[in-house]
């Protein structure tokens, strides 16, 4: 049984103009309403789960979104119902700005022990650009402030490819978020998804995106950046001082199951996939009969696993352990995807030893393309 768990919290006091994800404005929404059936939600899923949960991360949205008495009503659900671990990794995702110190209290107060700032950039003009609604001050302020209350374990998002965005830029924005000397950091390419602001302005030819050309130099800055600093890149995006790799992205990067939570939230539980109703009041309903709000569900074939397992497996470092693979799946992975795993690595993007299947660094350039060729192969 799974010991995992992703928790959404979809309200935002402001939505920035690249994201997708499941969120709405937070004037006059039900909130409490929400808190509430969210804790039966979690009450309806878990009742069989006896093992202590190793992580549990809340996402969104913006969890810090809610005030200090919201969040003392979701943390005491959560650990009413989720039993925790002793080396449990308990993670928020927070809005630089939004965390006061009252807040920060409640989440101590409840062992939360990781706190992940969406940072994104420490070019204020960039931050106004993109849509975000803190500035660079309140990053320095908010991590002080959550050192201070005892959290070590701190990460940062950023996001490069932006809008007017230049390389140079790009390395003061990392030069300055390594200069706080944090035990985590992210980094993401931007990517227009539809329904969201840029991509209306990418349609009217009104998105000046760096290129494909500066994208690819300032993920090689990052990379080498990272590096220097003795931050090790144990996945395509993410880089970590030895002991603090985000547990609960492991947990979808090694094909593992977890529970999803909330409003649009997904979840992978004894072979079955299966995605939350989005909007907020529809969710609700089911809930309040004392029906699981599930809007989708999909037993995952063995073939598909196989598949998720590589492409998967592949974004870390590490890549995917060939023992492992046959030892779970009772196949040779180098005999199912030979011609595969030939092709990725003529082109140099895929490479070999005793017992792992990795990225070469010229890979993680074209990871999607290394991924899209293990799917829809067996």
């Amino acid at each position: 049984m799974t010991t995992a768990a992703y928790i959404h919290i979809p309200f935002c006091h402001h939505i920035c103009h690249y994201c997708d994800f499941n969120k709405v404005f937070m004037k006059n929404q039900p909130v409490d309403l929400y808190i509430e059936k969210l804790i039966q939600e979690i009450k309806q899923r878990v009742t069989a789960v006896q093992k202590p949960f190793t992580s549990i991360f809340v996402g969104g949205g913006t969890p810090t979104a809610l005030d200090a008495q919201q969040l003392e009503q979701l943390c005491s659900g959560i650990a009413e119902y989720l039993p925790f671990s002793d080396t449990m990794e308990y993670t928020f995702e927070a809005n630089p700005g939004d965390l006061s110190k009252d807040k920060i209290d409640v989440l101590r107060k409840y062992g939360v022990n990781r706190l992940s700032f969406g940072v994104q950039s420490f070019n204020d003009e960039l931050l106004h650009k993109i849509g975000r609604n803190h500035r660079s001050e309140d990053v320095y302020r908010s991590i002080q402030d959550a050192r201070t209350a005892g959290f070590e374990n701190i990460s940062i998002d950023l996001i490069y490819s932006l809008p007017t965005q230049t390389l140079k830029d790009f390395e003061e924005t990392i030069d300055k978020a390594l200069a706080l000397g944090l035990p985590h950091y992210s980094g993401y390419s931007l990517i227009v998804e539809p329904k969201t602001v840029f991509y209306n302005l990418m349609r009217k030819g009104k998105l000046p995106l760096p290129g494909e050309e500066t994208e690819a130099q300032m993920y090689e800055l990052l990379m080498k950046k990272m590096a220097e600093h003795g931050l090790a890149q144990y996945e395509i995006s993410n880089f970590a001082k030895s002991g603090f790799e985000s547990r609960h992205n492991l947990v979808y990067w090694d094909n593992a199951e977890y529970f999803g939570f909330g409003a649009g939230a997904h979840g992978y539980i004894d072979g079955v996939r299966y995605s939350n109703i989005g909007v907020v009041s529809k969710y609700m309903e089911p809930i309040e009969k004392g029906v699981k709000p599930t809007m989708h569900e999909h037993t995952v074939l063995k073939n598909e696993m196989m598949e998720e397992e590589m492409f998967l497996g592949l974004r870390k470092t590490e890549g995917v352990s060939i023992s492992h693979f046959r030892q779970k799946y009772q196949v040779d992975p180098l005999d199912l995807f030979k011609d595969s795993i030939e092709e990725m690595k003529e082109r140099k993007l895929l490479e070999q030893d005793r017992d792992s299947l990795r990225l070469t660094h010229q890979g993680r350039f074209l990871g999607n393309e290394v991924f899209q060729s293990f799917i829809g192969v067996i």
